[in-house]
């Protein structure tokens, strides 16, 4: 039986998979997004420490209205372990599986809790490595590891993409993003976040400084005008 730090969990979540869903949001993340909501989690220490046991029966608490359970962070790869068998108990009793990750951990160490999953929320950050590495310290190679992972073995992901005003909300980083996702079939959508600032109070309070503090939120119909030229490359755009 394996362990994990938990950041917190959420017993009605409608944005992280399909319909309602448990989800378990873990501790730790090597990244540093810039925008990220959760700054609180990025630290490997803290949170409460959880066995699958008390996971699993935590989830069987709330079956009658829950569609799934969704493993989310921080960066839930960071604790693999505990997620392949929390995932892999649940699937057995009927409850699946999604994993919200940007795949940062070494792929190899996190095989069998992808396998595990029903579902991959693939956060890529950017197209290419430069831009990845200004929003959030790390390249995007490992992302698309992943992502050639879940295509190999014919994983179904929802790929997530975050629109920051003067970085990724720009036409030329959208079309180097949809000709690299082009190939893939194993992509069923792509789901566009607007960056926004409801998570500044977040950093404030950890007192961590706050990068993008000074950004204004996505506009509107910037965001729709992403989404059209998504959709007019092919891809489902949620």
């Amino acid at each position: 039986m394996h362990t994990a730090q938990i950041h917190h969990t959420e017993t009605f979540g409608t944005v992280d998979g399909p319909g309602v869903r448990f989800v378990f949001f873990l501790q730790g993340c090597p990244l540093r997004c810039a925008y990220c909501h959760n700054p609180d989690a990025i630290a490997l220490t803290g949170g409460e420490s959880w066995s699958t046991d008390r996971a699993v029966q935590e989830v069987l608490r709330y079956r009658h209205f829950v569609q799934g359970v969704t493993f989310s962070g921080g960066e839930p790869l960071l604790q693999p372990d505990f997620v392949a068998e929390a995932a892999r108990r649940l699937q057995a009793m009927g409850i699946p599986s999604a994993i919200d990750t940007a795949g940062a951990p070494d792929l190899p160490r996190c095989t069998a809790a992808i396998d595990a999953a029903e579902l991959l929320l693939l956060d890529v950050k950017a197209a290419g490595d430069d831009l990845a590495r200004q929003l959030t310290g790390h390249g995007a190679a490992r992302s698309f590891l992943t992502l050639d992972y879940c295509e190999h073995t014919g994983k179904q992901v929802w790929l997530r993409h975050v629109l920051v005003p003067g970085h990724t909300l720009k036409s030329k980083q959208l079309r180097a993003l949809a000709e690299r996702l082009r190939p893939y079939k194993c992509i069923e959508r792509i789901e566009l976040l607007p960056f926004h600032q409801l998570g500044a109070h977040k950093w404030q309070a950890t007192g961590m400084d706050y990068p993008l503090k000074d950004l204004p939120p996505a506009d509107h119909e910037a965001v729709e005008e992403a989404a059209d030229f998504l959709m007019d490359m092919g891809f489902k755009v949620q």
